[in-house]
């Protein structure tokens, strides 16, 4: 594999501000340049699940994460190119921001925000902005956004939400009139709205069909309101990109002996799960097999380990407690020593009860939904040996939920935190918490639970 700087034409969709339209942008760019026979790498800047699954729906191929916190940033530009190449060489990369263009970790100011990915990308920024609510007052706004870090380019903007032709024409003049160029002007579109619910956008999986006529309508709204040669011309204009690209081989190195037979939960209750899972799972000589929870009555013929990560269990808690045969055999599957890695939403399924419908029974705590958000990023510490971690590893990872776990955590819990607490469940050759983790960052425990079902 070359060395050799990169030329990929690539723009970042950023934002002032979280609410301005990021995501329906970013997705309506992806599928009107899809639609025009490119082949286009969508990627997303932070550790969000749902939108990737709009991108790859878009894009046809699977919308990938950058984030620095979560897998350092040495990995940022390699992950990026293996996005580019995988299946085939991209024409052009979409990477949608997250939150404000400068808003990052709490605690390190810019970290890990849009901006600190654009840099180490070295991309133009496209800025969305909402302008339903400003005239003239969008230039200082955006002018304020192209002079705050003069190491983010901001390129172009796209406005959102616009009223009315003249409502278009005052806020295009004040942009034009210090020269920063509009390369769109998208105007009010309530019916092609994405539902959301306490998490934010209702997953793909959970709208299959819907969620395409979403994009399909969106590739036609993107291609009738922004000028998309512009968009290209300003993607064009980022420089080779040196850095090889991430290989699941490479970060693996020699796989485990026996190729076991790893499940993966899916369907429409367990749909966060970041791309490279499999791709590590399968480098490391895994056969890599899926699993519904919602409908499967049994866990696949020869399973040697199971992998549940986050999703929307409490949505459908009715359902998963109804599959009565499945949580039977993940019960005695456990209990004969198989390995179960679980996050979140895994973490739930395990629990004696979700919202009091019985679950898997396997681990001593209740769940139940609460009003309170949980959400940040983790620095946490292995507190005991299991089949992901050895005792005392240090892992980076993210909570995200609106569930809680009464006890939080096992006699042998999974991690320590500084701030919160022990956390999680290790239990025979079960590692059970809240912690999302991008294995990218961790090979090594992707390579201990292969081991450990092996």
């Amino acid at each position: 594999m070359t060395s050799e700087p990169r030329q990929v034409p690539r723009i970042v969709v950023a934002a002032p501000a979280s609410g301005q339209g990021k995501t329906t942008i970013t997705t309506g760019l992806i599928a009107a340049l899809t639609a025009r026979g490119l082949a286009v790498s969508p990627h997303k800047v932070g550790p969000d699940y749902i939108d990737p699954g709009y991108h790859g729906v878009a894009a046809g191929r699977p919308g990938r994460n950058l984030d620095p916190f979560l897998v350092g940033e040495p990995l940022i530009v390699p992950l990026f190119l293996h996005g580019v190449l995988t299946p085939r060489q991209a024409d052009i990369a979409v990477i949608e921001g997250v939150m404000g263009l400068f808003d990052g970790m709490a605690a390190r100011p810019g970290f890990a925000s849009t901006a600190h990915v654009a840099k180490l990308l070295q991309a133009p920024v496209v800025l969305v902005v909402d302008g339903a609510s400003q005239g003239a007052s969008v230039a200082a706004l955006v002018a304020g956004f192209r002079e705050f870090d003069e190491h983010t380019r901001v390129g172009g903007v796209i406005l959102n939400r616009v009223g009315s032709d003249r409502h278009e024409a005052i806020l295009t003049a004040a942009l034009r009139g210090f020269g920063m160029p509009v390369l769109g002007v998208v105007r009010r579109h309530a019916d092609i709205a994405t539902p959301s619910r306490h998490l934010g956008l209702i997953p793909v999986a959970e709208r299959a069909d819907p969620a395409l006529e979403t994009v399909r309508n969106l590739a036609g709204l993107i291609t009738e309101s922004v000028d998309l040669d512009a968009v290209l011309a300003l993607a064009g204009t980022a420089p080779p990109l040196a850095g090889l690209p991430w290989q699941p081989e490479a970060a693996i190195g020699t796989p485990a002996p026996g190729r076991p037979r790893i499940a993966v939960a899916g369907g429409e209750a367990f749909t966060f799960s970041y791309a490279e899972t499999a791709e590590l799972l399968s480098a490391c000589g895994a056969e890599v097999v899926p699993l519904d929870p919602l409908y499967d009555p049994a866990l696949p013929d020869g399973t040697a380990g199971l992998v549940i990560g986050g999703g929307f269990p409490e949505v459908h808690a009715e359902r998963l407690s109804g599959n009565t045969a499945l949580r039977t055999d993940v019960r005695r599957f456990a209990r004969a020593g198989g390995a179960i890695a679980a996050e979140c939403a895994g973490l739930l399924y395990l629990a004696d009860s979700l919202d009091e419908r019985p679950m898997c029974g396997l681990l001593p705590t209740a769940a139940r939904m609460h009003r309170r958000l949980t959400l940040g990023y983790r620095r946490v510490v292995a507190a005991a040996d299991s089949c992901l971690a050895e005792a005392g590893t240090v892992v980076h990872g993210h909570e995200f939920h609106r569930t809680l776990c009464a006890p939080s955590a096992g006699n042998r819990p999974a991690w320590e935190h500084a701030e919160h607490g022990a956390e999680g469940f290790v239990d025979g050759a079960i590692h059970a918490s809240y912690l999302h983790t991008h294995w990218a960052g961790n090979p090594d425990g992707v390579r201990r639970f292969v081991e450990a079902c092996a």
